[in-house]
C-alpha cells in the first residue's frame, strides 16, 4: 500500500505538469478550433528561460517562473499573429500544417549551437531537495513545490475565465466568434490574450519540469507536448477542467505503468488512451455530445 501510494503522489506531480501544458491547448482549441502542436515546444522554451534566469541571471525561483511565464507569453503572442492570424479564414487543415511547421522551426532553430545548442544541460536546482515523511510515504519539497505553484495556477486561472471581463469575453468568442464580434468584443484581442495565458502556463510548466526532472534540451517538449494532448482529449477539449483530470489520470496511468508493468510500454499505453477515448468516447470525460443542425 506504501508503494502504491508513493507511486500515486509520483503520478500527480507528472500529472500537474501535463496539465499547464494541456490548458493551453484546451483554451486555444476551444477558442479558434486550432491544436498548437508548437506548444509542446513553448514549454520547452520556459524551461531554458527558467535556466538562464536561475544559473546565468541568479535570479530567486519565484522570479524564474515569472521570466518563464512572461517570455513564453510574448512568444505565443507572437507565433499567433504570425503565423496563426493570417489563416484566421482558411481551411482548418492549413492552420494545422502551419502548427506542425512552427514546431518544426522551434526545435531545430533552437537545437542550433548559437541558441540552445543540441547539447542536454542539468537545470538547476536553487534550493537543497528534502524528503519529509508523511504516513511511511516520502514526498520532497520539489513536489510540494510543483503542486503548489499548479494548483494556484490553475485556480488562478479559473477565477480569471469565470469571473474577469476578458474571462467572459473568452467564453463568449468561444460560443460564437461572430455574435461576440457584433456585440464589441475585438476578437483578434481576445485570442492573442487566450495564446498569451496558454503559452505562459506552459513557460511555468517547463520550470517546473525543470526542477522535478533536472536535464533540458530543445527536444523535450514533443512527448509532454503529445501527452498533454492526450490528456486534454481525454478530459474533453476545449474544457478547462477536463484538461485538468485528464492530465493527472494520464501522469497516474503513466507512472503506474513504468512501476507495475514496463517503463518502456509507459508511452504505448498514453497513446493507447487516445484511441480507446476516440472510439468509445470521442467527446472525452466531461464533454457532451452535441449535433449540428443542417
Amino acid at each position: 500500500m506504501t508503494y502504491f501510494l508513493q507511486q500515486l503522489i509520483n503520478g500527480l506531480q507528472l500529472g500537474f505538469v501535463y496539465a499547464l501544458i494541456a490548458l493551453g491547448y484546451t483554451m486555444v482549441y476551444g477558442i479558434v478550433r486550432l491544436i498548437n502542436f508548437a506548444h509542446g515546444d513553448v514549454f520547452m522554451v520556459g524551461a531554458y528561460l527558467g535556466f538562464f534566469a536561475l544559473a546565468s541571471w541568479g535570479l530567486p525561483f519565484p522570479l524564474a517562473i515569472v521570466v518563464a511565464m512572461v517570455g513564453c507569453a510574448a512568444l505565443g503572442v507572437f507565433i499567433e499573429r504570425v503565423a496563426y492570424k493570417p489563416l484566421r479564414n482558411a481551411p482548418r487543415i492549413s492552420a494545422l500544417i502551419t502548427a506542425m511547421g512552427v514546431s518544426l522551426f522551434i526545435e531545430n532553430f533552437t537545437n542550433l549551437n548559437f541558441v540552445f545548442g543540441p547539447t542536454p544541460r542539468a537545470f538547476p536546482r536553487p534550493f537543497a531537495v528534502r524528503t519529509f515523511g508523511l504516513g511511511g510515504v516520502e514526498i520532497t519539497n520539489v513536489q510540494l513545490i510543483v503542486f503548489g505553484v499548479a494548483i494556484l495556477l490553475m485556480v488562478g486561472l479559473s477565477l480569471f475565465v469565470g469571473r474577469t471581463r476578458t474571462g467572459r469575453a473568452m467564453r463568449a468568442v468561444s460560443q460564437d466568434r461572430d455574435t461576440a464580434r457584433l456585440m464589441g468584443i475585438n476578437v483578434d484581442t481576445v485570442i492573442s490574450i487566450t495564446f498569451g495565458i496558454g503559452s505562459a502556463l506552459a513557460g511555468a510548466g517547463g520550470v517546473l519540469y525543470g526542477i522535478a526532472y533536472p536535464q533540458i534540451q530543445p527536444m523535450m517538449g514533443i512527448m509532454p507536448g503529445l501527452k498533454a494532448f492526450v490528456a486534454a482529449v481525454l478530459g474533453g477539449i476545449g474544457i478547462i477542467p477536463g484538461a485538468m483530470l485528464g492530465s493527472l489520470i494520464m501522469g497516474v496511468v503513466e507512472t503506474f505503468t513504468s512501476a507495475y508493468v514496463s517503463s518502456t510500454l509507459r508511452d504505448a499505453v498514453a497513446f493507447g488512451i487516445l484511441i480507446l477515448v476516440l472510439l468509445v468516447r470521442p467527446t472525452g470525460l466531461l464533454g457532451k455530445s452535441h449535433s449540428d443542425k443542417v
